[in-house]
């Protein structure tokens, strides 16, 4: 009996459990997307084959929209019940199908404000070839704003964790006398992750050569430099 079956059979067996906490737009915090049952150890099996088959149905051009519990339970080979002891529903579920999909963000070195400006850059850089490579990853985010609950809780546990890792980066410029005091953290966030966003995003026939982020950070700290 394979593992996802056996915990299924378990589930079955028991009832349903306590769901998990909440989160952003109402969906499980990052990390309590399942919290295990009482007793009963989860199992990371389990865990795997319920996302691997929620990604499997996509790439088979089953829509976000079109996705259902019940289907994605089947194709995992378990019982709706051991989906619901992990997650409250389906946008709870895709957030964490969306979270397998991303790779840990890099961790700026924190000595010079331009190179941890590159790091960053070029890890949005790598994202966005990624992207173009990835049938699956393109599919869900065209269809993600759709679906403005999840978007949200995407944005606020995902995209705002890595924006305000660029905010910290400037703010330390600021305040060591690289960037100047009257510069908008916002705005100049913008500034230095706009251009590869519309490359990566909004125009994606244009390419993403190497060295595009050091040519963005160099360009925009030039204008924005207090030493200018």
């Amino acid at each position: 009996m394979t593992a996802p079956r056996a915990e299924a059979r378990a589930d079955a067996a028991s009832g349903p459990a306590g769901l998990p906490g909440r989160g952003p737009a109402g969906l499980p915090a990052r990390g309590s997307a399942g919290l295990p049952a009482r007793g009963r150890p989860r199992s990371a099996a389990t865990d795997a084959a319920i996302i691997e088959a929620a990604l499997r149905l996509l790439e088979e051009g089953v829509t976000v929209g079109a996705l259902s519990i019940e289907g994605i339970a089947r194709a995992a080979g378990v019982g709706k019940a051991t989906v619901y002891r992990r997650w409250s529903g389906k946008d709870a579920l895709m957030l964490d199908v969306l979270r397998s999909l991303e790779e840990p963000g890099p961790e700026p070195a924190g000595v010079s404000v331009r190179d941890d400006l590159v790091t960053i850059l070029e890890f949005m850089r790598r994202r966005g070839l990624a992207k173009r490579n990835s049938v699956v990853m393109r599919g869900i985010l065209a269809q993600m704003h759709a679906h403005r609950e999840l978007w949200r809780a995407y944005d606020e546990s995902v995209i705002e964790v890595r924006r305000e890792l660029l905010r910290s980066v400037l703010r330390r410029g600021v305040a060591n006398g690289e960037i100047r005091t009257d510069t908008d953290p916002e705005l100049l966030a913008d500034l230095f992750t706009g251009p590869m966003l519309s490359r990566a995003i909004l125009h994606e026939w244009r390419e993403l050569p190497e060295g595009l982020a050091e040519r963005i950070v160099d360009t925009v700290l030039e204008g924005v430099s207090a030493r200018g």
